[in-house]
């Protein structure tokens, strides 16, 4: 796609190229194309018209029925804010009380989108022509143009001086190739302007990559991570006036109405070790990035078998929705001979394999018990104090 394919699909007769690809994709893409053609589309818009409804289609998991009329990359989509995290933290910018926002490398237009929906006024800045082209579109689309503007050039450059906020989204990926750049100072913008904007600006966020180092947090910012669904899907800093706790685990669901759960503390404790229990608790990955683990175990009553591994032991099945709970049939060290016998006593034919702290891969272990009955079981590969242990387990429902 480039910015002529762009402006063809914005024509009366790229919509409707839009819409005849729309109601031919969902089959053979060669046919499609073949279908596009024969009904008089141009090659050229054909192919760009077929693009778009495929991201269209894979969008809507991020972004609901908006995804229908959006412009979209493949990278851009792959690196965007899911809607229902970036609508949250519009609320929360909207309720610390910012009124304008600049949002230092759109791309796409995620953030600022959900920003303009809370009646922020956004003004974007994206490097690349084509990406700060379709967010201008997007605005339009969502009939927020009037909220949202977008500038193609250098984040660095921007006056942010115009703005009460600041949201930034380093690019944490290679341009041209997509690979994932681990250096911060290799983002762009870089990790050392991201830092001194925290310091210049009193109400700063900075949307990172969930495996971020701990040591590479400002002082006084608040980290949060966040997951949809079980799914640990970024990780944001809070900073100046907008911190409220040092380490924050936000729990969302993709359901509409659901208001998510939070779970905060200082992230700098650890939970106490103790004996295998009847029941084990498997802590969203969120809860366990946040360094949070120990403010769920006063929460569960729960210790850990080993110091190292983020899983937690209770006497009781306390719910909530922080951690998965299971109930524990079996502790075992760690023989597949032993484990395949006990399986096939048991009748079980189906497992789900979970695992903190060991080297076997589910799939092959799966393979080499060669399972046979209609039971079903839970395995959870770990290690208790340093030994490596197999859990056969049930799930508490509920």
């Amino acid at each position: 796609m480039d910015l002529d394919q762009l402006a063809a699909l914005r024509t009366a007769e790229g919509v409707a190229a839009l819409d005849a690809a729309a109601r031919v994709s969902a089959g053979d893409p060669l046919a499609a194309a073949s279908a596009l053609r024969a009904a008089g589309v141009p090659a050229g818009l054909a192919a760009a018209a077929l693009t778009q409804v495929e991201l269209r289609r894979r969008a809507t998991a991020k972004f609901g029925a908006a995804a229908a009329g959006m412009f979209l990359t493949r990278a851009g989509l792959e690196q965007a804010t899911r809607g229902v995290v970036a609508a949250r933290r519009a609320a929360r910018l909207r309720a610390a009380g910012v009124r304008t926002l600049a949002d230092l490398g759109c791309g796409l237009g995620a953030d600022a989108l959900a920003a303009a929906r809370a009646g922020i006024r956004v003004y974007g800045v994206e490097a690349d022509p084509l990406t700060a082209a379709m967010a201008a579109a997007n605005a339009e689309a969502a009939g927020v143009a009037d909220l949202f503007t977008v500038e193609c050039g250098d984040a660095t450059k921007f006056d942010v001086d115009r703005v009460e906020a600041v949201f930034c989204d380093p690019a944490r990926r290679a341009g041209g190739t997509g690979r994932r750049i681990f250096d911060p100072n290799a983002y762009s913008p870089p990790w050392d302007f991201v830092t001194r904007l925290a310091e210049r600006v009193p109400r700063t966020v900075v949307k990172v990559a969930p495996g971020i180092d701990h040591g590479l947090i400002p002082a006084g910012a608040e980290a949060e991570w966040v997951s949809v669904d079980g799914d640990l899907v970024e990780a944001a800093l809070w900073c100046g006036e907008l911190a409220e706790v040092p380490r924050r685990a936000t729990l969302l669901s993709a359901q509409e109405g659901h208001p998510g759960n939070r779970l905060t503390g200082a992230g700098d404790r650890e939970a106490e070790v103790g004996p295998v229990r009847r029941f084990l608790h498997d802590p969203d990955p969120a809860v366990v990035r946040a360094h949070l683990v120990a403010e769920l175990a006063d929460e569960l009553d729960a210790t850990l078998a080993d110091p190292a591994i983020a899983y937690l032991y209770a006497d009781e099945p306390t719910p909530g929705p922080y951690a998965r709970c299971l109930e524990i049939t079996d502790v075992l060290p760690f023989s597949l001979k032993r484990l395949r016998a006990l399986l096939r006593e048991r009748g079980v034919g189906r497992v789900e394999i979970l695992k903190r702290g060991s080297a076997l891969t589910p799939e092959q272990l799966r393979r080499d018990l060669r399972l046979a009955g209609d039971a079903a079981a839970s395995l959870v590969l770990t290690r208790v104090a340093g030994a490596p242990t197999v859990l056969v387990c049930q799930p508490v429902r509920g």
